[in-house]
């Protein structure tokens, strides 16, 4: 038998975090016995069935490294590493052109990550509250892709970049934004989700979504950052118009509506000009970056700077999905094509793995990558 904290702690060395949803039963029954028990809890037979009952799939997962991060302690070590690191980057300014942005410390810096497996890692300051910006322009997307499907949202909304700023008033050849991650694309997604609700009821819709999105955990709303936004929010009010205009709205969508909308749900409290970096990982994970200071385009010098210490992972990435363009660019572009992972892995070793024979061509005939390096 092992005690109620030796099995706690096993559990967040894979990655799970008792906070989880998924396992809210087990630790209600862990915690009951640990109030019924004056002494050390032990985990015998009978507790261990009440704890892993509904969840026996995915501790079983968990317990044999099954999960996309294998060996999770290793992978964030080395993300620490990687975070301590990019904490003594210097530079930048704090965005000021509202109150609320400028009252944070330049000093402030936090990493969190979260893999497909619900496997979760922070560091440093990820109990500050702070606004999503422009970061939740893909869960607005999300929301909208999976309510009323690909097909609808993109006969008003293209999927090309602009080659622009985010904020320019600009369409394309077919009259539409060009994208859902430029603002233009954001205000005509803002019409789309509930176009027969009231405000609140829109925005209350969309709050719990992204509440649910964050596994029920924290997400708030800043309604001074809101006002000050919409204060200052000339330009979009003059993108709004002009989408009116070029009549890129839904028929009998109200245009000053999805404004306000547009500007609430861009501030759930949680990149923007608050500093803050959304970074994904296909199939593997995402990560939030979160840092005040910003370069002179807009972007969080340090979350700019971890993003492009990942370059390890986007090679790990291409080699997984047989991209043998992206592997052409990191070798044009002098990255180490045998640079390993957490995993002492390389990407000669992932794309054997899953099959890709012209990637392990080019890395081994092209790139010249050591096919004798052992795989784990």
């Amino acid at each position: 038998m092992i005690s109620v904290s030796q099995f706690v702690s096993a559990l967040k060395s894979t990655g799970l975090w008792t906070s989880d949803p998924r396992l809210r039963d087990c630790m209600r029954h862990l915690r009951q016995a640990m109030r019924e028990s004056a002494g050390t809890v032990m985990v015998d037979q009978k507790l261990f069935r009440k704890c892993v009952g509904a969840n026996i799939l995915l501790l079983t997962q968990a317990f044999r490294r099954k999960f996309i991060i294998p060996d999770f302690e290793v992978f964030a070590s080395n993300m620490d590493q990687l975070y301590y690191s990019t904490q003594r980057q210097e530079g930048g300014h704090v965005a000021d052109y509202i109150p609320q942005l400028a009252k944070f410390s330049p000093n402030l810096w936090g990493v969190s990550l979260c893999t497909v497996d619900g496997q979760r890692h922070s560091a440093g300051d990820t109990k500050v509250p702070f606004c999503l910006q422009s970061c939740v322009k893909p869960l607005e997307y999300a929301i909208a892709v999976h309510e009323i499907g690909t097909e609808h949202v993109h006969r008003y909304v293209g999927k090309e970049p602009s080659g622009l700023k985010f904020n320019q008033l600009s369409l394309n050849d077919e009259d539409k934004p060009h994208n859902p991650m430029v603002n233009a694309g954001a205000i005509v997604i803002s019409s789309l989700l509930k176009p027969n609700s009231n405000k609140a009821e829109r925005f209350d819709y969309v709050m719990e979504y992204l509440k649910k999105m964050a596994g029920t955990e924290y997400v708030g709303f800043s309604n001074a950052t809101f006002q000050s936004e919409k204060e200052t929010g000339d330009r979009n009010f003059a993108i709004g118009y002009y989408l009116k205009e070029k009549k890129c709205f839904p028929e009998n969508a109200d245009m000053i509506a999805a404004l306000d909308f547009y500007f609430q749900v861009g501030l759930p409290a949680k990149s923007g000009v608050s500093g803050a970096v959304l970074l994904v990982v296909p199939n593997i994970m995402g990560i939030m970056c979160w840092s005040p200071p910003l370069d002179r385009v807009g972007n969080s010098v340090r979350g700019i700077h971890f993003c492009q210490n990942k370059s390890v992972v986007n090679l790990m990435f291409a080699a997984y999905s047989g991209d043998v363009s992206a592997l052409r660019r990191f070798a044009l572009s002098a990255v180490d094509m045998e640079e390993k992972d957490y995993d002492s892995r390389t990407g000669l070793h992932v794309a054997s793995a899953e099959g890709h024979v012209e990637a392990v061509i080019f890395l081994t005939e092209m790139c010249k990558v050591n096919p004798h390096i052992k795989d784990r």
